[in-house]
């Protein structure tokens, strides 16, 4: 069995790719070609271990293992760790662990980015990043592959972490707050662990696209944003299931008023339908994210000829 560290995976995963990855990975699931059980948890005193396999035909057989700790932060350690685990779908031989913390937090961004190509306004030029942490991280760096942003507002509760981030692109600025940050932005991307919600309907212009990858420990987004505009998610799961294979701010909602990403890329929903129109995409994670995005870097892991392989037996 192969394994690939941190360090390898980091250098295997072509972001452009893994957006395509996902793309393929949305279309599968709406049409019924994954099988994506919901996610468990198991609750320590200051934590959880999340539990998340998945299948996409021809695609990925794969369980991710995801610790979420919030009371990491400034310790040196990440939030989430975690680890896949990939398997052959035809006979289930195991065939490769790698790290899984970068995956989770590029694939995480990289789904938000999936939401921005195909629902945000094409003459979209300022985005808002708020939250300065891995996911911040991850927004910048997948984000903005899909359109051609000019400037690019990061806001956080640490003003050394904004000021840290907007450091590594020369198309930042560091908003005073999040709402400066917000106001008049053509995408908001929502990448934080508040416990309430940190952006407001009146704060969105019109045609503004909202992602929110926050949620974890409480709605990342105000409720009358989820009633009152478009709402677009990985799969409906996020409303019929509770947290945390649901999404917190998703509770109570009609499934059915949703609209998967696959949906819009097959063709069978519409994404956009005006440039007024405020459009906001849920993330939960779903684990066929992870199978698509494993199998290629472990794909390319065999044609880089990467990774340590072990023998279990």
């Amino acid at each position: 069995m192969l394994v690939l560290t941190r360090t390898e995976v980091e250098s295997l995963l072509s972001l452009p790719r893994m957006l395509d990855a996902l793309e393929r990975g949305f279309r599968a699931h709406s049409s019924g070609a994954t099988s994506v059980p919901p996610r468990t948890a198991a609750r320590a005193a200051t934590g959880l271990l999340g539990a998340m396999p998945g299948w996409v035909s021809g695609a990925g057989l794969a369980i991710k293992a995801v610790t979420v700790f919030p009371g990491n932060a400034g310790t040196g350690l990440p939030s989430h760790q975690g680890v896949i685990v990939l398997f052959d779908d035809s006979d289930g031989l195991p065939l490769c662990v790698m790290d899984g913390e970068y995956i989770t937090a590029m694939r995480t961004g990289g789904a938000a980015a999936v939401s921005v190509r195909l629902l945000a306004r094409t003459e979209s030029t300022t985005l808002a990043i708020l939250g300065a942490g891995a996911q911040g991280r991850s927004h910048l760096a997948t984000v903005p592959l899909v359109r051609d942003f000019q400037t690019i507002r990061i806001a956080s509760r640490n003003r050394d972490h904004a000021e840290a981030l907007a450091a590594t692109d020369a198309r930042c600025v560091v908003a005073g707050s999040m709402d400066e940050a917000v106001r008049d932005a053509d995408v908001v991307c929502c990448c934080t662990d508040a416990h309430e919600p940190i952006v407001p309907l009146d704060w969105l212009a019109p045609g503004t696209h909202l992602t929110s990858v926050g949620g974890t420990f409480g709605p990342e987004i105000a409720a009358d944003i989820v009633s009152s505009c478009r709402v677009f998610v990985e799969w409906r799961g996020a409303a019929e299931f509770a947290p945390p294979a649901g999404a917190r701010e998703l509770q109570g909602c009609d499934a059915a008023s949703l609209t998967e990403l696959g949906e819009v890329l097959n063709g069978t929903h519409p994404g956009r339908t005006s440039d007024d129109e405020v459009t906001v995409y849920k993330s939960t994670g779903v684990a066929f994210e992870d199978a698509v995005v494993a199998r290629m870097v472990y794909d390319d892991a065999l044609a880089a000829g990467s990774g340590s392989q072990v023998d279990f037996g």
